[in-house]
């Protein structure tokens, strides 16, 4: 059984932030991401969606 070719056909972009607890990593995250989706393009995510 041979898997279907994966192709990238969408820019991406990891994001990941390392702190201590309560110092605004999830902020941080909901605002890259609301900024990214409204210059580039795609779903932004709320503060309280993001894991």
């Amino acid at each position: 059984m041979s898997k279907e070719k994966f192709e990238r056909s969408k820019p991406h972009v990891n994001v990941g932030t390392i702190g201590h607890v309560d110092h605004g990593k999830t902020t941080l995250t909901a605002a890259i991401t609301h900024v990214m989706s409204s210059t580039y393009g795609g779903q932004g995510m709320a503060f309280d969606q993001i894991d």
